[in-house]
């Protein structure tokens, strides 16, 4: 491997670094019957071995049991225990969209336990650092910075693989986030509440810098490890590109041309590169308009709940990236409201003239959900896309996750019950009445703008070397990063053959 970075601090390493650690992983899945899935597995859930799919059909999608990590992938199911032969996924009509543009949004609440995709966010980044003997379980406590998802996606990772995990997330996310946390750790104090919202990364970030002053403590830190890209690129990539070569084998004559995502860690955006890679498409990074950072260099708060703002990612492929968009949380909150109540989904069938079908799929859209799919709505009218062209992208959760935020807003500014007349006016303004304001085709001065905006976290706030930092700018960093998972898949399979697991 040719990195020049410190492969150790950023979780690439491809070998044994630590014998008696690595030793006391084996022992320790070995008694606890865990065998790891491989990252091909993930990305190709056919092959996963049979009898363990047969086994998975008698446990429970959200039971904490060790054969769930063969489930953290895109082709699981909303309605049954088995798996699907493409990830499910909704095209949404042009009378919804407002665009010619097909946009398709594939379902992240199919995930295992949480109910979201950044469970297999977590499963990248723990696994490395197990199988190269870097994380020991009988002795670290794994720590998982987040604005939600992730922490609750490292919880349930922790559990299923026998470690003591703890959740570091601001305190004013949702409440569903924390009644979930509640039920999956024992102990509460492996739950910090830091203080904030979505935009108040920092303050995560200091509170784990203090944790990890005790040896004890690791810290898996979604911004930084770059095993949560390896993993996007491998497996969310691929189910994404799969998802469209089957719209392409319907309709020889579509055209793969962007795919989006908000950048909470920028780990999600590692999709783009690949189908970048593969198809050509642009990638669109998304934040929040309440918060601008990477379009204006701005800050503020926000409610879509899963975006980390005020800082660039470390993992976050800026130099690979074409455009910027920015969306309200207006929108977002509203449209929540839109698609999850009797009256916004009656005002859409009967008066958008929305299939009742497509309608009633839009309750697996969360907040950052709706958010990816304004911002590909604003990317088809910024391109002018056609009916042959496609934007993609990811619904990373689902409005099951929000209903005390929906309950909120209703009392707040709809006290009098929210009618049809409300959702015209949502619609109105934020779907059919979607613009190509704030948003920004980047030239290498926009990229290197937005890129040196880093500088400020990464160098200056958390000691990464200015050596390692400008290393990133370079797409032959990004290319070798994309090669790694193949030898990660050869330590799982040397690792399960050391525990001598089976089902």
């Amino acid at each position: 491997m040719t990195l020049s970075i410190d492969t150790a601090r950023y979780g690439l390493l491809q070998t044994i670094v630590d014998t008696d650690s690595y030793a006391r992983s084996v022992a320790r899945f070995q008694e606890a019957n865990i065998l790891l899935p491989t990252l091909s597995q993930l990305a190709d859930p056919s092959t996963i071995p049979a009898d363990i799919r047969e086994a998975l059909a008698g446990i429970d999608k959200n039971e904490a049991h060790p054969l769930n990590l063969f489930r953290v992938h895109w082709y699981n199911s909303w309605d049954s225990p088995g798996q699907v032969s493409v990830p499910e996924h909704i095209v949404l009509p042009s009378e919804l969209t407002g665009v010619d543009a097909k946009i398709v949004l594939v379902f992240g609440n199919r995930f295992p336990m949480i109910g979201a995709h950044k469970v297999l966010a977590a499963y990248s980044c723990l696994v490395p650092r197990v199988v190269s003997g870097q994380f020991d379980p009988t002795r670290h406590r794994a720590i998982w910075p987040s604005t939600g998802n992730y922490a609750r996606g490292g919880i349930a990772i922790s559990r299923l693989m026998q470690s003591r995990g703890v959740a570091v997330l601001p305190e004013n996310m949702s409440q569903e986030r924390f009644d979930w946390l509640d039920a999956w750790v024992p102990d509460p104090e492996d739950v910090i509440r830091t203080p904030g919202s979505e935009s108040n990364v920092k303050e995560i970030y200091d509170a784990c810098n203090e944790l990890e002053k005790d040896p004890g403590n690791f810290i898996l830190n979604q911004f930084s490890e770059f095993a949560n890209h390896i993993g996007h690129y491998t497996v969310t990539g691929r189910a994404l590109g799969h998802v469209f070569e089957t719209l392409h084998a319907q309709d020889p004559s579509l055209e793969l041309a962007a795919v989006t995502s908000a950048s909470g860690s920028a780990g999600t955006l590692a999709m783009g590169d690949r189908l970048k890679d593969d198809f050509g498409a642009k990638i669109v990074a998304v934040e929040a308009l309440e918060c601008p950072t990477m379009l204006y260099n701005g800050y503020g708060e926000h409610n879509i709940q899963g975006i980390g703002d005020k800082h660039i990612p470390l993992i976050h492929n800026v130099m690979n990236t074409d455009i910027v968009t920015g969306i309200s949380d207006n929108a977002t909150d509203g449209l929540n409201l839109v698609f999850t109540t009797d009256a916004g989904k009656a005002y859409l069938t009967d008066k958008v003239g929305v299939d009742p079908q497509i309608v009633d799929q839009l309750r697996h859209f969360g907040f950052s959900s709706i958010c990816n799919m304004l911002a590909a709505i604003k990317t088809a009218k910024q391109l002018d896309l056609g009916s042959d062209q496609v934007v993609i992208s990811v619904a990373t959760d689902g409005s099951e996750l929000y209903e005390s935020e929906k309950a909120s807003l209703l009392a707040e500014h709809y006290p009098q019950g929210f009618s049809e007349v409300d959702a015209a006016a949502i619609v109105g303004q934020h779907l059919l009445g979607a613009d190509t304001e704030h948003l920004e085709e980047l030239d290498h001065v926009g990229r290197s703008r937005i890129f040196n905006l880093g500088y400020y976290t990464w160098v200056e706030q958390q000691g990464v070397s200015v050596e390692d930092f400008d290393a990133r700018k370079d797409q032959s960093f990004w290319n070798e990063l994309h090669t790694m998972a193949p030898g990660w898949d050869d330590m799982i399979d040397d690792f399960n053959a050391a525990t001598g697991v089976s089902v």
